[in-house]
């Protein structure tokens, strides 16, 4: 059903966009939320400390999932399986499917978990786990086989970590923080890839430390969150309704005339990450392409100039964000976003020099951070059934960017050999301007939501 466009002017109260049918269940459920101090929609807002440790949070966890996407695994596939580049996107593309086919079925756990830790902490506890377990079969590899199955492993483990993150968002924050959040931890979640490709760069020969040091950076920080931060005992809070095979398979579905803004934000980041997959998923080897290097010695290069991407990503991420709460805009900025980082993914496609390179490479840095922030936030203004089924429609909006991750790698390598004079030659430009084109409709399919301005 749709609304009006809901009055933003008391951004202490959370606006609903979508209204819900009342139940018992549903009543004692948030009636007991917030007896135990959790945060309502119109509840109080969260504390500096569960701020500072949910950002710091989705840092770690970033350095020790993301790095590998963006260098180590590239590494450790050339020492494994030279020449053969096109593994990386059967690999990465795999474990995006899995985690499409596990993650609702996580979610709906989540929601209905009841514990003396509640209902997120001991899915970041078991999924840490998970994640180290990962790190250490990618590093010890043998085949690429056995890499492609370790990166499986930390899709389900670090992916589930930052699920959990996610919902705790969701659970805890009211619309007047949801920008500012979202924006500061973009911004430490674009900033990760950076200190991991840092230490990655420092230990290209290691193999076990390549991926072991970056985990260790997101088992410190997680482990804060799970200290530090409370959560309600959910153990005398009802179950609901008995779960079935058929039912469990529903929860991976909805009805989007039910949330026509939902499903809108949902093909927006589908299409934006669908185009980012395609641009980021060989970034090693395109630059290692266009520099006329290896790809160990890219690892370098790619670290120095994310490192000088840190200031170009908070400005995209903290002014996004920031700025979305100010003036009460979320749509405009997600466009914007969208629109820099085509307007570099352009540039680095038609460069035929380094400053041209590093310019369009900074360029996109500040559309990935006001993108990743502005609609992050506009996902918490927008989620359904926040009170009761937060874990399972973050789990379907995950699947917006779970599934470019499981397709595009898989579409990149017959884009890369369109026009390409041999094997052994790749068309980065076409992929990268096809890329650029595919996440500005994702910024303008964002335009049609109605009830967040």
């Amino acid at each position: 059903m749709t609304t009006a466009p809901p009055d933003l002017t008391p951004l202490a109260r959370t606006p609903q966009a979508f209204p819900l049918a009342s139940s018992p269940a549903a009543d004692s459920i948030v009636a007991e939320e917030i007896a135990a101090g959790i945060d309502s929609p119109e509840g109080k807002k969260a504390g500096s400390l569960y701020i500072w440790l949910q950002v710091l949070g989705q840092f770690g966890v970033f350095v020790a999932f993301i790095t590998p996407i963006a260098i180590s695994l590239a590494i450790r596939l050339a020492e494994l399986a030279p020449g053969r580049e096109e593994y990386l996107g059967y690999i990465t593309g795999s474990g995006a499917l899995v985690v499409l086919l596990t993650s609702p079925l996580l979610g709906v756990w989540s929601d209905r978990t009841r514990t003396r830790l509640g209902r997120r902490r001991p899915f970041m506890i078991g999924g840490t786990l998970v994640g180290l377990v990962s790190l250490v079969v990618m590093a010890l590899a043998p085949t690429p086989l056995i890499l492609g199955l370790g990166w499986i492993l930390a899709q389900l483990g670090w992916g589930q970590v930052l699920a959990s993150l996610l919902t705790s968002m969701a659970d805890n924050l009211v619309e007047s923080q949801r920008g500012k959040v979202a924006g500061l931890a973009g911004f430490a979640t674009q900033v990760a890839p950076v200190v991991g490709v840092v230490i990655a760069g420092s230990f290209a020969g290691d193999a076990l430390l390549l991926f072991l040091l970056p985990g260790l950076v997101g088992v410190i920080f997680v482990a804060l969150f799970v200290l530090l931060t409370k959560e309600a005992d959910t153990r005398g809070r009802p179950v609901g309704d008995a779960l079935s095979i058929g039912t469990i398979f529903s929860k991976y579905v909805y009805n989007p005339r039910a949330y026509p803004d939902f499903s809108l934000v949902w093909l927006g980041r589908f299409l934006f990450y669908f185009g980012l997959t395609l641009n980021t998923t060989f970034t090693a080897f395109f630059f290692a392409d266009r520099l006329g290097v290896t790809v160990a010695e890219v690892a370098g290069t790619i670290a120095v100039l994310s490192l000088f991407g840190i200031l170009t990503t908070t400005l995209g991420a903290i002014g996004g964000g920031f700025m979305s709460d100010r003036l009460r805009r979320r749509r405009m900025f997600v466009l914007l976003g969208s629109t820099l980082f085509a307007a570099g993914a352009v540039t680095m496609a038609i460069a035929s020099d380094i400053p041209l390179l590093y310019a369009g490479s900074l360029i996109t840095s500040v559309g990935i951070g006001m993108f990743a922030a502005v609609d992050q936030a506009l996902i918490l203004d927008v989620l359904p059934e926040k009170d009761t089924s937060a874990g399972r429609f973050m789990s379907i909006i995950g699947f917006a960017v779970s599934i470019p991750q499981a397709v595009a790698p898989f579409i990149a390598p017959a884009i890369l050999a369109i026009g390409a004079g041999s094997a052994a030659d790749k068309n980065y430009s076409l992929l990268y301007v096809l890329a650029a084109a595919i996440t500005v409709v994702g910024g303008v399919v964002v335009m049609r939501v109605r009830s967040v301005r």
